[in-house]
């Protein structure tokens, strides 16, 4: 995804003021199998990328990167088979996570994806999805599970949560399922790499009390803000809007607890449901 990211960028830059309208046109192409390959939603066969850059003037000395960028982009990535499970926004979603070399994250609602117990996971799937189908329900947990590894990877990304207090209150899947829950937040509160932050309610309004998002960060791309509604989220790129996110977080962070006084607070929590 990293590579076909890159190449859409690319290739909107190779564009310029011409609109892709009269591009698609002029190679018999609808406008969103366009769009599609510069968002990077999609690939771009070999001939297509040729017809292409020959539309933009791209001289052939200058073509054999884009190409390796193409190749690069045609290749499967690792979440390809549960694909037919998830949302479209998502698929862009785990590759954003896949390359952050930073994650911050405020949750209102739910423990985020990265620290679930599979039990938690799929107690929140199930009551959030628009069908059910079992077979569907167990992609996307499993799913959900697979994308933790990202925490292991060599180098690992740091992340950045704040949590809302109502996370600890709210029962989901059950007595049992809640304190396994909150015993894997505290262990993950003590990983290096991570900063686990509870906002309680006692710190009262903030910038963020409207919804829950992630900052991606990257090493060598701009950030980009995912912002979560009930049909997959919204991926913001506008560093003006970055800007805003990126503000609110700050806000809430300064707000909650310290790292070591929020491990104290969930193991309290956990005390409380034993």
């Amino acid at each position: 995804m990293a590579a076909r990211r890159e190449l859409g960028d690319e290739l909107r830059r190779l564009r310029g003021e011409r609109r892709g309208s009269q591009v698609a046109a002029g190679l018999q192409w609808s406008e969103s199998k366009l769009s599609r390959i510069e968002t990077a939603r999609t690939g771009i066969s070999d001939a297509d990328l040729e017809r292409l850059l020959h539309m933009l003037g791209v001289p052939q000395s200058e073509r054999p990167p884009l190409r390796e960028l193409a190749r690069r982009g045609r290749a499967r990535v690792w979440w390809a088979p549960y694909r037919s499970s998830v949302y479209e926004p998502y698929d862009e979603y785990v590759a954003f996570e896949a390359e952050a070399v930073l994650m911050c994250e405020w949750e209102s609602q739910l423990v985020p994806g990265l620290l679930q117990t599979d039990e938690y996971a799929h107690a929140v799937i199930r009551a959030a999805a628009d069908e059910r189908d079992t077979e569907v329900l167990e992609r996307r947990t499993a799913l959900r599970m697979a994308r933790q590894s990202v925490l292991s990877r060599d180098p690992a990304p740091r992340l950045c949560v704040v949590l809302d207090e109502a996370v600890l209150r709210r029962e989901v899947g059950g007595a049992g399922v809640m304190h396994r829950q909150l015993q894997r937040l505290y262990d993950a509160s003590r990983r290096p790499g991570i900063d686990l932050h509870v906002l309680p309610f006692a710190a009262g309004s903030h910038a963020a009390v409207t919804e829950a998002f992630v900052i991606f960060d990257f090493e060598d791309r701009p950030s980009v803000v995912h912002s979560e509604d009930l049909v997959g989220g919204q991926l913001r790129t506008k560093p003006g809007d970055v800007a805003v996110y990126r503000a609110a977080f700050e806000d809430v962070r300064s707000r909650a607890l310290p790292v070591s006084e929020t491990r104290k607070f969930i193991a309290r929590s956990v005390e409380l449901l034993d």
